[in-house]
């Protein structure tokens, strides 16, 4: 391995920032889309017992996605900014409609309001 210049950060130091703000996009965007299904498809006991398991899912999922975007985000740092930005932005997009689709519309729990436990406002073109 060669010698870095002093000051310039390291593979792991390139990532931590972009982990960050993709894993917290990720999380934001993820618990408010599984929220907006489960209340739509009537899961669960409640609002307020949906809002305190997302509540606790949150910072979960913001670990998850942020660890994996920022070690891509180190990794593809030497190519280039641009092509590690998009990595990090089509790992996040993945992370983001698993999450929502394994956990936002449950295969296991009858759907009174949703068939196919599918909310009515989710694309046409996206595969639940």
């Amino acid at each position: 391995m060669g010698q870095r210049a002093a000051g310039s950060p390291g593979f792991w130091g390139r990532g931590v920032g972009p982990g960050v703000l993709f894993g917290g996009l990720t999380s934001v965007v993820s618990v408010a889309v599984i929220g907006r299904a489960w209340a739509a498809c009537d899961v669960g006991s409640g609002s307020a017992a949906n809002s305190v398991t997302l509540l606790f899912l949150a910072p979960l999922v913001w670990v998850a996605a942020g660890t994996p975007c920022g070690i891509l985000y180190g990794a593809l740092a030497r190519r280039g900014r641009g092509t590690a930005l998009t990595a990090g932005v089509l790992l996040a997009l993945s992370f983001t409609w698993l999450l929502v689709t394994w956990l936002g519309m449950p295969d296991d729990y009858p759907a009174p309001y949703c068939p196919g436990n599918v909310p009515p406002w989710w694309p046409v073109f996206l595969p639940a």
